[in-house]
């Protein structure tokens, strides 16, 4: 536990937001995105909003053993479990 006042300000200063962090390492990059339901799906991640909703290009789902390309896609940020870089 910290201390003083001082020192939590300081830890949360240091903290980068998650929103940050998003922009920093996974804007433009490929992703997986695991969704509630057990879905999965791959993409570029292309944008987002503070809610999570994501915009993903050249999209694609496993579906059955076979991957379906789905293109562009928003995907609504309350389905979202994580997101994940990924090697395309």
């Amino acid at each position: 536990m910290y201390g003083t006042l001082e020192e939590v300000l300081k830890v949360i200063a240091m903290t980068k937001r998650p929103l940050e962090i998003l922009d920093q390492v996974l804007n433009g990059q490929p992703v997986i995105i695991s969704l509630k339901g057990g879905h999965e799906i791959r993409g570029v991640l292309q944008g987002y909003d503070v809610h999570l909703n994501l915009v993903l290009d050249r999209a694609e789902e496993e579906v059955d053993g076979a991957v379906v390309k789905r293109g562009t896609l928003i995907v609504r940020g309350d389905n979202v479990i994580y997101i994940s870089p990924s090697v395309e």
